[in-house]
């Protein structure tokens, strides 16, 4: 696997070796031997969750403000724009962002550590978006930041007027709330 450092240097890029032919590919989406050789992380993670999502939806910039979840990010049909925000804050990038492609066809998952917000916008018809969490999903300490934040200024690559988010994403908080 080849693992590239992001803008947000505990962000990771991370894409797999793909075997394919005329029959179709194989891939190990994880295997925790080789991501902790590749990547220098021993985790556990306790979580798998899948989405599936229409295009020009928005999910997100969700984190939590306790047991804050690692999440390994994948999809696996269609395409999506991942962001991950640097919420942290003593870390030199607290409030930056990094926006990467994640596709079905391009195989590259994306590492964000606890700590992060995180959102998505899908880009193809429809999307399935796999992740792994190193931590429970704790609805009560659930945090939103809003996705069109004019301090974060995400560069989010939106075709229409406005993305599709649910009733909880709509009223995300300024990122000056952190």
């Amino acid at each position: 696997m080849k693992v590239t450092p992001t803008a947000i240097a505990d962000v990771l890029l991370i894409e797999p070796r793909v075997f394919g032919d005329a029959r179709g590919f194989f891939y190990e989406s994880f295997n925790a031997h080789a991501f902790a050789e590749a990547t220098g992380l021993k985790l556990d993670f306790v979580q798998d969750n899948h989405s599936k999502s229409a295009h020009g939806v928005l999910r997100g910039l969700h984190y939590q403000a306790a047991f804050p979840q690692g999440k390994l990010v994948r999809v696996v049909a269609g395409e999506v724009f991942d962001v991950a925000v640097d919420i942290r804050k003593h870390s030199p990038t607290f409030g930056q962002w990094v926006g990467e492609i994640l596709s079905a066809s391009n195989y590259r998952q994306l590492w964000i550590p606890p700590g992060l917000a995180h959102g998505f916008l899908v880009l193809s018809d429809s999307a399935e978006f796999l992740y792994k969490t190193t931590e429970r999903y704790a609805p009560e300490f659930e945090r939103c930041l809003a996705w069109n934040d004019p301090t974060l200024n995400i560069s989010w690559p939106i075709e229409a007027a406005e993305p599709l988010v649910s009733a909880k994403d709509a009223r995300g908080h300024a990122f000056s709330e952190l």
